[in-house]
């Protein structure tokens, strides 16, 4: 994790959040380390010779967040949760683009974790991944956003733990039910 001061990041969303565009400016180099690395993880869990390279997400990342007109986003956890949902969204465009030139070409691998192995076996799966969480955020916000943080950032039981500010058993609990359910709900039976 990257070094700053406790509440720093939640100061600057905060400022950004009330029009300050420079907290901006001021909160990327404190979370930019962190954010690559977890960049660079999900890019090592895609397909050999992916065209999106780690910096690359990392930018796209930025400038999504750039972008936004309304900062609703109050705190470090939230602020990690919504990178998590835009790199998902960045990777689904991407695979999306990539899916419409070649309409069935080459299969890609999308394998985002061990613990859901079976999935990255058509070129399909990350947009099937992607509609199933929307599904699953319907049902139960809180899982998606473990899903996300799990599977997108890479993140461990207790960093979950501590950005959503609940339990680790409560963690598991979900992961465990997760991938049930996300296996049923993917690959049918």
């Amino acid at each position: 994790m990257s070094s700053y001061r406790p509440g720093e990041v939640t100061q600057l969303l905060a400022e950004w959040r009330g029009g300050d565009r420079a907290a901006f400016d001021r909160l990327v180099p404190l979370v930019y380390d962190e954010l690559h690395q977890i960049a660079a993880g999900l890019m090592r869990r895609e397909r050999d010779g992916h065209t999106l390279q780690p910096t690359a997400l990392l930018h796209e990342l930025y400038f999504r967040l750039a972008q936004q007109r309304q900062v609703g986003i109050s705190d470090r956890g939230h602020f990690y949760t919504f990178a998590a949902k835009l790199m998902r969204m960045i990777l689904v465009d991407h695979a999306r683009g990539r899916h419409a030139q070649r309409r069935g070409g080459e299969t890609i691998r999308v394998p985002l974790s061990d613990e859901l192995a079976w999935l990255g076996e058509r070129d399909t799966d990350l947009l099937d991944l992607d509609r199933a969480l929307d599904r699953l955020e319907e049902l139960d916000e809180r899982k998606a956003q473990v899903v996300e943080l799990r599977f997108f950032l890479s993140f461990g039981v207790e960093e979950i733990s501590e950005t959503l500010g609940i339990s680790k058993a409560t963690i598991e609990r979900d992961l465990k039910f997760v991938r049930g359910w996300m296996y049923r709900e993917l690959r049918g039976s």
